[in-house]
Protein backbone atom coordinates (compact mmCIF):
# COMPACT_ATOMS: atom_id res chain seq x y z
CA UNK A 1 0.00 0.00 0.00
CA UNK A 2 1.44 3.36 -1.05
CA UNK A 3 1.89 6.07 1.55
CA UNK A 4 -0.50 8.91 0.81
CA UNK A 5 0.43 12.59 1.02
CA UNK A 6 -1.69 15.69 1.48
CA UNK A 7 -3.12 16.79 -1.86
CA UNK A 8 -3.05 13.35 -3.50
CA UNK A 9 -6.08 12.48 -5.62
CA UNK A 10 -7.65 9.30 -4.26
CA UNK A 11 -10.49 6.86 -4.85
CA UNK A 12 -12.67 5.70 -1.98
CA UNK A 13 -14.51 2.42 -2.30
CA UNK A 14 -17.20 1.28 0.12
CA UNK A 15 -19.22 -1.72 -1.04
CA UNK A 16 -20.65 -0.80 -4.41
CA UNK A 17 -19.97 2.92 -3.97
CA UNK A 18 -16.86 4.53 -5.47
CA UNK A 19 -16.04 8.20 -4.92
CA UNK A 20 -13.07 10.43 -5.69
CA UNK A 21 -11.54 13.20 -3.69
CA UNK A 22 -8.40 14.75 -2.24
CA UNK A 23 -6.43 13.17 0.59
CA UNK A 24 -5.97 15.57 3.52
CA UNK A 25 -4.28 13.68 6.34
CA UNK A 26 -4.45 10.66 8.62
CA UNK A 27 -5.83 11.43 12.03
CA UNK A 28 -6.64 9.06 14.86
CA UNK A 29 -6.12 6.09 12.55
CA UNK A 30 -8.57 7.43 9.97
CA UNK A 31 -7.83 8.70 6.46
CA UNK A 32 -9.41 12.15 6.03
CA UNK A 33 -10.63 12.86 2.48
CA UNK A 34 -12.19 15.95 0.93
CA UNK A 35 -14.69 14.46 -1.52
CA UNK A 36 -15.37 16.17 -4.84
CA UNK A 37 -18.85 17.06 -3.60
CA UNK A 38 -17.24 19.27 -0.93
CA UNK A 39 -17.81 17.09 2.13
CA UNK A 40 -15.05 15.67 4.31
CA UNK A 41 -15.12 12.06 5.44
CA UNK A 42 -13.02 9.88 7.68
CA UNK A 43 -12.57 6.25 6.68
CA UNK A 44 -10.28 3.30 7.09
CA UNK A 45 -7.06 3.77 5.09
CA UNK A 46 -7.58 0.30 3.56
CA UNK A 47 -10.59 1.67 1.65
CA UNK A 48 -8.55 4.41 -0.02
CA UNK A 49 -6.29 4.01 -3.05
CA UNK A 50 -4.05 6.48 -4.82
CA UNK A 51 -5.37 7.88 -8.12
CA UNK A 52 -2.88 10.66 -8.82
CA UNK A 53 0.04 12.15 -6.94
CA UNK A 54 -0.21 15.79 -5.86
CA UNK A 55 2.07 18.19 -7.69
CA UNK A 56 5.17 18.90 -5.58
CA UNK A 57 5.13 22.24 -3.77
CA UNK A 58 7.90 24.22 -2.20
CA UNK A 59 7.69 24.17 1.58
CA UNK A 60 8.91 27.75 1.74
CA UNK A 61 6.19 29.98 3.07
CA UNK A 62 3.74 27.12 3.49
CA UNK A 63 0.94 28.15 5.80
CA UNK A 64 2.42 31.61 6.26
CA UNK A 65 0.27 34.71 5.99
CA UNK A 66 2.28 37.64 4.65
CA UNK A 67 1.56 40.79 6.66
CA UNK A 68 1.43 44.17 4.93
CA UNK A 69 3.02 46.78 7.22
CA UNK A 70 1.07 49.57 5.52
CA UNK A 71 -2.31 48.20 6.61
CA UNK A 72 -4.00 48.94 9.98
CA UNK A 73 -3.25 46.47 12.78
CA UNK A 74 -6.02 44.39 14.28
CA UNK A 75 -5.85 42.13 17.28
CA UNK A 76 -7.54 38.73 17.14
CA UNK A 77 -8.55 37.45 20.56
CA UNK A 78 -9.46 33.78 20.36
CA UNK A 79 -11.79 31.95 22.75
CA UNK A 80 -12.65 28.85 20.69
CA UNK A 81 -16.07 27.82 19.38
CA UNK A 82 -17.20 26.51 16.00
CA UNK A 83 -15.31 29.24 14.17
CA UNK A 84 -12.13 27.66 15.57
CA UNK A 85 -13.19 24.01 15.46
CA UNK A 86 -12.34 20.82 13.64
CA UNK A 87 -14.16 17.54 13.28
CA UNK A 88 -13.08 14.38 15.08
CA UNK A 89 -13.39 11.96 12.17
CA UNK A 90 -13.74 8.89 14.39
CA UNK A 91 -16.83 10.19 16.20
CA UNK A 92 -18.09 13.07 14.04
CA UNK A 93 -17.94 15.38 17.08
CA UNK A 94 -16.83 19.01 16.70
CA UNK A 95 -13.97 19.99 19.00
CA UNK A 96 -12.35 23.36 19.61
CA UNK A 97 -8.77 23.20 18.36
CA UNK A 98 -7.55 26.21 16.42
CA UNK A 99 -5.64 29.25 17.69
CA UNK A 100 -5.96 32.73 16.23
CA UNK A 101 -2.88 32.00 14.08
CA UNK A 102 -4.66 28.97 12.64
CA UNK A 103 -7.57 31.22 11.62
CA UNK A 104 -5.17 33.50 9.72
CA UNK A 105 -3.72 30.55 7.85
CA UNK A 106 -7.17 29.20 7.07
CA UNK A 107 -8.47 32.53 5.72
CA UNK A 108 -5.52 34.12 3.88
CA UNK A 109 -7.80 36.82 2.41
CA UNK A 110 -7.63 38.50 5.82
CA UNK A 111 -4.13 39.65 4.89
CA UNK A 112 -5.59 42.02 2.32
CA UNK A 113 -7.65 43.87 4.93
CA UNK A 114 -5.24 44.42 7.81
CA UNK A 115 -2.19 43.07 9.59
CA UNK A 116 -2.75 41.07 12.74
CA UNK A 117 -1.47 40.03 16.09
CA UNK A 118 -3.19 37.30 18.06
CA UNK A 119 -3.94 36.56 21.67
CA UNK A 120 -5.64 33.50 23.09
CA UNK A 121 -7.82 33.94 26.16
CA UNK A 122 -9.41 30.48 26.06
CA UNK A 123 -9.99 27.48 23.81
CA UNK A 124 -13.46 26.36 24.82
CA UNK A 125 -16.91 25.73 23.43
CA UNK A 126 -19.07 28.66 24.45
CA UNK A 127 -21.37 26.73 26.77
CA UNK A 128 -18.33 26.67 29.08
CA UNK A 129 -18.03 30.47 29.12
CA UNK A 130 -18.29 32.11 32.55
CA UNK A 131 -18.09 35.61 34.07
CA UNK A 132 -14.41 35.28 35.00
CA UNK A 133 -13.61 34.75 31.31
CA UNK A 134 -15.75 37.76 30.40
CA UNK A 135 -13.46 39.78 32.63
CA UNK A 136 -10.37 38.31 30.96
CA UNK A 137 -11.83 39.18 27.56
CA UNK A 138 -12.51 42.78 28.58
CA UNK A 139 -9.01 43.13 30.03
CA UNK A 140 -7.41 41.62 26.93
CA UNK A 141 -9.37 43.91 24.59
CA UNK A 142 -8.50 46.94 26.72
CA UNK A 143 -4.80 46.00 26.70
CA UNK A 144 -4.83 45.54 22.92
CA UNK A 145 -6.48 48.92 22.41
CA UNK A 146 -3.98 50.61 24.74
CA UNK A 147 -1.22 48.87 22.79
CA UNK A 148 -2.40 50.59 19.62
CA UNK A 149 -4.71 48.11 17.90
CA UNK A 150 -6.96 49.79 15.33
CA UNK A 151 -9.64 47.28 16.18
CA UNK A 152 -10.23 43.99 17.97
CA UNK A 153 -11.78 40.76 16.69
CA UNK A 154 -13.05 38.29 19.28
CA UNK A 155 -13.66 34.80 17.89
CA UNK A 156 -16.33 33.10 19.98
CA UNK A 157 -18.77 30.21 19.96
CA UNK A 158 -22.24 31.36 18.95
CA UNK A 159 -24.28 29.81 21.79
CA UNK A 160 -23.28 32.41 24.39
CA UNK A 161 -21.65 35.03 22.18
CA UNK A 162 -24.41 37.60 22.74
CA UNK A 163 -23.95 37.44 26.52
CA UNK A 164 -20.18 37.75 26.24
CA UNK A 165 -20.46 40.72 23.88
CA UNK A 166 -22.89 42.46 26.21
CA UNK A 167 -20.63 41.80 29.21
CA UNK A 168 -17.61 43.30 27.46
CA UNK A 169 -19.72 46.27 26.36
CA UNK A 170 -20.63 47.11 29.97
CA UNK A 171 -17.06 46.68 31.23
CA UNK A 172 -15.23 48.43 28.40
CA UNK A 173 -15.58 51.86 26.86
CA UNK A 174 -13.81 51.73 23.53
CA UNK A 175 -12.97 54.31 20.84
CA UNK A 176 -12.31 51.53 18.28
CA UNK A 177 -14.38 48.59 17.02
CA UNK A 178 -14.46 45.49 19.22
CA UNK A 179 -16.15 42.88 17.06
CA UNK A 180 -17.41 39.49 18.21
CA UNK A 181 -17.62 36.93 15.44
CA UNK A 182 -18.47 33.25 15.25
CA UNK A 183 -19.79 30.68 12.83
CA UNK A 184 -22.79 28.42 12.87
CA UNK A 185 -21.07 25.73 10.80
CA UNK A 186 -17.51 24.49 11.06
CA UNK A 187 -14.92 25.19 8.38
CA UNK A 188 -14.95 21.67 6.91
CA UNK A 189 -18.60 21.98 5.84
CA UNK A 190 -19.39 23.32 2.35
CA UNK A 191 -21.98 25.68 3.86
CA UNK A 192 -19.60 27.04 6.49
CA UNK A 193 -20.02 30.71 7.30
CA UNK A 194 -16.72 31.13 9.14
CA UNK A 195 -14.67 32.72 6.33
CA UNK A 196 -17.32 35.22 5.26
CA UNK A 197 -18.17 36.21 8.83
CA UNK A 198 -14.51 36.71 9.69
CA UNK A 199 -13.76 38.75 6.58
CA UNK A 200 -16.81 40.96 7.17
CA UNK A 201 -15.79 41.41 10.80
CA UNK A 202 -12.29 42.48 9.81
CA UNK A 203 -13.80 45.02 7.41
CA UNK A 204 -15.92 46.47 10.23
CA UNK A 205 -12.95 46.44 12.63
CA UNK A 206 -10.95 48.63 10.24
CA UNK A 207 -13.88 50.99 9.65
CA UNK A 208 -15.59 53.87 11.43
CA UNK A 209 -17.43 51.98 14.19
CA UNK A 210 -16.53 52.85 17.77
CA UNK A 211 -18.34 50.34 19.98
CA UNK A 212 -18.67 46.63 20.79
CA UNK A 213 -20.71 44.74 18.19
CA UNK A 214 -21.50 41.29 16.81
CA UNK A 215 -21.03 40.64 13.08
CA UNK A 216 -22.71 37.60 11.52
CA UNK A 217 -24.62 36.57 8.38
CA UNK A 218 -27.58 38.86 7.69
CA UNK A 219 -29.35 36.35 5.44
CA UNK A 220 -29.10 32.67 4.62
CA UNK A 221 -27.21 33.63 1.46
CA UNK A 222 -23.58 34.67 1.17
CA UNK A 223 -24.47 38.25 0.28
CA UNK A 224 -24.02 40.38 3.39
CA UNK A 225 -23.38 40.40 7.12
CA UNK A 226 -25.20 42.47 9.73
CA UNK A 227 -23.56 44.59 12.43
CA UNK A 228 -25.47 44.17 15.70
CA UNK A 229 -25.19 46.27 18.87
CA UNK A 230 -23.73 44.07 21.60
CA UNK A 231 -26.51 44.78 24.08
CA UNK A 232 -29.42 44.35 21.65
CA UNK A 233 -28.53 41.12 19.84
CA UNK A 234 -29.77 37.58 20.36
CA UNK A 235 -29.25 34.18 18.75
CA UNK A 236 -32.71 33.31 17.41
CA UNK A 237 -32.14 30.00 15.63
CA UNK A 238 -30.19 26.87 16.49
CA UNK A 239 -28.44 26.36 13.16
CA UNK A 240 -29.33 28.94 10.49
CA UNK A 241 -26.48 31.13 9.36
CA UNK A 242 -28.58 34.26 9.93
CA UNK A 243 -29.41 33.19 13.49
CA UNK A 244 -28.33 36.48 15.09
CA UNK A 245 -30.91 39.25 15.09
CA UNK A 246 -31.01 42.80 16.45
CA UNK A 247 -33.90 42.96 18.91
CA UNK A 248 -36.07 46.05 19.17
CA UNK A 249 -33.91 47.98 16.72
CA UNK A 250 -32.41 47.74 13.27
CA UNK A 251 -28.81 46.54 12.91
CA UNK A 252 -26.12 49.19 13.25
CA UNK A 253 -25.07 48.48 9.69
CA UNK A 254 -24.28 45.95 7.00
CA UNK A 255 -21.25 44.58 5.18
CA UNK A 256 -21.76 43.64 1.53
CA UNK A 257 -20.00 40.48 0.42
CA UNK A 258 -17.68 39.90 -1.35
CA UNK A 259 -16.96 43.62 -1.81
CA UNK A 260 -16.66 44.06 2.01
CA UNK A 261 -18.19 47.53 1.72
CA UNK A 262 -19.39 48.68 5.16
CA UNK A 263 -22.45 50.89 5.69
CA UNK A 264 -23.26 52.18 9.20
CA UNK A 265 -26.47 53.77 10.45
CA UNK A 266 -26.58 57.17 12.11
CA UNK A 267 -27.13 55.42 15.45
CA UNK A 268 -23.78 53.61 15.39
CA UNK A 269 -21.15 55.09 17.68
CA UNK A 270 -18.26 56.34 15.57
CA UNK A 271 -14.55 55.60 15.94
CA UNK A 272 -12.65 57.98 18.20
CA UNK A 273 -15.55 58.75 20.54
CA UNK A 274 -13.96 59.02 24.00
CA UNK A 275 -10.96 57.29 25.54
CA UNK A 276 -10.62 53.59 26.44
CA UNK A 277 -11.80 52.86 29.97
CA UNK A 278 -12.06 49.56 31.83
CA UNK A 279 -14.35 48.87 34.79
CA UNK A 280 -14.32 45.10 35.08
CA UNK A 281 -15.86 44.36 38.47
CA UNK A 282 -18.70 41.83 38.30
CA UNK A 283 -20.97 40.42 40.99
CA UNK A 284 -21.29 36.77 40.02
CA UNK A 285 -23.97 35.97 42.61
CA UNK A 286 -26.74 36.83 40.17
CA UNK A 287 -29.23 34.57 38.45
CA UNK A 288 -31.83 34.47 35.68
CA UNK A 289 -35.13 32.65 36.18
CA UNK A 290 -37.65 31.97 33.41
CA UNK A 291 -41.16 31.79 34.90
CA UNK A 292 -43.65 29.20 33.67
CA UNK A 293 -47.31 28.59 34.64
CA UNK A 294 -47.48 26.60 37.85
CA UNK A 295 -43.85 27.22 38.82
CA UNK A 296 -43.80 27.01 42.64
CA UNK A 297 -42.48 29.96 44.61
CA UNK A 298 -40.27 27.50 46.52
CA UNK A 299 -37.91 27.51 43.54
CA UNK A 300 -36.81 30.95 44.73
CA UNK A 301 -35.13 29.21 47.66
CA UNK A 302 -32.37 28.19 45.24
CA UNK A 303 -31.44 31.87 44.96
CA UNK A 304 -31.21 32.52 48.70
CA UNK A 305 -28.20 34.71 49.39
CA UNK A 306 -27.90 35.91 45.79
CA UNK A 307 -27.06 39.56 45.27
CA UNK A 308 -29.34 39.86 42.26
CA UNK A 309 -32.04 38.00 40.34
CA UNK A 310 -33.50 38.72 36.91
CA UNK A 311 -36.98 37.33 36.31
CA UNK A 312 -38.13 36.56 32.78
CA UNK A 313 -41.83 37.07 33.35
CA UNK A 314 -44.92 36.74 31.21
CA UNK A 315 -46.36 39.53 29.07
CA UNK A 316 -45.81 42.96 30.56
CA UNK A 317 -43.68 41.42 33.31
CA UNK A 318 -45.62 39.11 35.60
CA UNK A 319 -45.18 36.06 37.80
CA UNK A 320 -47.77 34.22 39.90
CA UNK A 321 -49.36 36.20 42.71
CA UNK A 322 -48.20 33.61 45.25
CA UNK A 323 -44.59 34.62 44.51
CA UNK A 324 -45.00 38.14 45.82
CA UNK A 325 -44.51 37.42 49.58
CA UNK A 326 -41.36 35.41 48.83
CA UNK A 327 -40.02 38.15 46.56
CA UNK A 328 -40.65 40.68 49.33
CA UNK A 329 -38.54 38.59 51.71
CA UNK A 330 -35.70 38.28 49.20
CA UNK A 331 -35.64 42.01 48.51
CA UNK A 332 -35.74 42.86 52.22
CA UNK A 333 -32.79 40.48 52.70
CA UNK A 334 -30.77 42.42 50.11
CA UNK A 335 -31.43 40.75 46.76
CA UNK A 336 -31.98 43.14 43.84
CA UNK A 337 -34.81 41.74 41.70
CA UNK A 338 -35.34 42.94 38.12
CA UNK A 339 -38.32 42.04 35.92
CA UNK A 340 -37.96 41.44 32.17
CA UNK A 341 -40.35 39.91 29.65
CA UNK A 342 -40.30 36.57 27.86
CA UNK A 343 -41.85 38.36 24.88
CA UNK A 344 -38.41 39.80 24.00
CA UNK A 345 -40.13 42.57 22.05
CA UNK A 346 -41.80 45.43 23.89
CA UNK A 347 -41.45 47.02 27.30
CA UNK A 348 -42.11 45.82 30.83
CA UNK A 349 -44.91 47.80 32.46
CA UNK A 350 -46.08 46.61 35.85
CA UNK A 351 -48.57 49.44 36.32
CA UNK A 352 -51.36 47.98 34.19
CA UNK A 353 -52.54 44.95 36.16
CA UNK A 354 -52.84 44.31 39.90
CA UNK A 355 -50.09 41.68 39.86
CA UNK A 356 -47.66 44.15 38.38
CA UNK A 357 -48.57 46.84 40.87
CA UNK A 358 -48.07 44.38 43.71
CA UNK A 359 -44.64 43.45 42.33
CA UNK A 360 -43.64 47.11 42.25
CA UNK A 361 -44.93 47.62 45.79
CA UNK A 362 -42.51 44.99 47.18
CA UNK A 363 -39.54 46.50 45.34
CA UNK A 364 -39.25 44.61 42.05
CA UNK A 365 -37.50 46.81 39.45
CA UNK A 366 -38.93 47.15 35.97
CA UNK A 367 -36.32 46.11 33.42
CA UNK A 368 -37.67 48.42 30.71
CA UNK A 369 -37.19 46.69 27.32
CA UNK A 370 -33.90 44.93 28.12
CA UNK A 371 -33.39 41.41 26.87
CA UNK A 372 -33.36 39.01 29.85
CA UNK A 373 -29.77 37.84 29.20
CA UNK A 374 -28.56 41.42 28.80
CA UNK A 375 -30.33 42.40 32.01
CA UNK A 376 -28.50 39.61 33.85
CA UNK A 377 -25.11 40.74 32.58
CA UNK A 378 -25.92 44.36 33.38
CA UNK A 379 -27.06 43.42 36.89
CA UNK A 380 -23.74 41.65 37.49
CA UNK A 381 -21.90 44.76 36.36
CA UNK A 382 -24.06 47.23 38.27
CA UNK A 383 -23.85 45.30 41.54
CA UNK A 384 -20.12 44.84 41.04
CA UNK A 385 -19.65 48.59 40.85
CA UNK A 386 -22.45 50.03 43.00
CA UNK A 387 -23.22 48.85 46.54
CA UNK A 388 -26.05 51.26 47.31
CA UNK A 389 -29.34 49.40 46.52
CA UNK A 390 -31.26 52.54 45.59
CA UNK A 391 -28.51 53.74 43.28
CA UNK A 392 -28.19 50.26 41.77
CA UNK A 393 -31.92 50.24 41.05
CA UNK A 394 -31.66 53.58 39.29
CA UNK A 395 -28.75 52.35 37.18
CA UNK A 396 -30.73 49.28 36.12
CA UNK A 397 -33.35 51.61 34.66
CA UNK A 398 -30.77 53.89 33.01
CA UNK A 399 -29.48 53.28 29.50
CA UNK A 400 -25.74 52.73 29.95
CA UNK A 401 -24.69 50.92 26.78
CA UNK A 402 -27.58 51.06 24.34
CA UNK A 403 -29.40 48.24 26.17
CA UNK A 404 -32.57 50.32 26.79
CA UNK A 405 -34.45 51.95 23.94
CA UNK A 406 -36.29 55.24 24.35
CA UNK A 407 -39.12 53.78 22.30
CA UNK A 408 -39.97 50.11 21.95
CA UNK A 409 -40.83 48.71 18.52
Amino acid sequence: MEILQAGDRVRYANGGTALTGTYITERDGMAVIKLDNGYNIGTSPEKVELAERAAPQSPAGAGVVVQNPDLPELSIISTGGTIASRVDYRTGAVTSQFSASDILRAIPELAGIARYRDRQVASILSENMRPALWQELARAAYAEIRHGASGVLVTHGTDTMASSAAAVRFMLKTPVPVIFVGSQRSADRPSSDNAMNTLCSAAVATGDLGEVAVVMHATTNDDRCAVHRATRVRKMHTSRRDAFQSMGMAPLGYVDYPSLSVTLSDEAVRRGTGEPELRDALEERCGLLHFYPGMPSSILDAFEGYAGLVLSGTGLGHVATEWIPKLREMIEDGTTVVMTSQCLHGRVCDRVYNTGRDLLSVGVIEGEDMLPETALVKLMWVLGNERDPERAGMLMQTDLAGEIRRRSI
